[in-house]
């Protein structure tokens, strides 16, 4: 049986602007990666390419929560129908999630609240929207963040930690929203160690 990598991308991007990541990885041969697009037209530019998550026009700390919330059915629903596509339904420790700003959001939110208890967890420049997670997750869970991101701010990622207190995290001095390499470094040796395979 495969394993799968989905690529999540961030807000006004879309799937194939994530996709070069899967190359820095070190993905073992056979491994299936998907990159979808997020199911909205990114409202700041709804005649482009980019789509979204959710919408962030307006958005803020104390609205932020229940836009999330609205998300998660159509992110779980793009999500399931990759998952199925691979016959993966029954077997999620085998799919791996990698998120970057918006997609990490999702994604830490969909693995926080238990929806989606997956093999691993990769979350670049994002953070952790909800509550306490109603579970503290099994998955193992990266957060990488760099003190640069006038984005999202790295005390995110200290909060997302705090969130959810088994996560590895890696903060990069001087990256920006950005994978930084040594959050590239680390998600590889946590993919080796998912995929059960020597670092490569």
């Amino acid at each position: 049986m495969t394993r799968l990598v989905i690529l999540l991308h961030g807000v006004g991007a879309h799937g194939s602007s994530i996709a070069w990541l899967a190359d820095h990885l070190g993905l073992p041969a056979g491994t299936a990666v998907a990159a979808p697009d997020a199911p909205f037209a990114f409202d700041a530019a709804p005649e482009g390419p980019g789509r979204q998550w959710f919408s962030v026009s307006g958005v803020t700390a104390a609205n932020r929560p229940a836009r999330v919330a609205a998300a998660r059915g159509p992110f779980d629903a793009v999500l399931s129908g990759i998952i199925v596509a691979y016959g993966l339904s029954d077997a999620l420790d085998r799919v791996a999630l990698v998120g970057f700003s918006q997609g990490s959001i999702m994604a830490l939110d969909a693995v926080a609240t238990g929806r989606s208890p997956v093999g691993l967890l990769v979350a670049f420049s994002g953070r952790f929207v909800g509550p306490a997670p109603l579970v503290q997750p099994k998955t193992p869970i990266l957060i990488a963040h760099g003190t640069a991101d006038s984005a999202i701010p790295v005390d995110e990622a200290y909060h997302a930690q705090q969130a959810l207190p088994g996560a590895e995290m890696v903060i990069e001095p001087g990256i920006g929203h950005a994978p930084g390499p040594q959050g590239v470094a680390q998600a590889r040796r946590m993919v080796a160690e998912w995929a059960g395979v020597p670092l490569a």
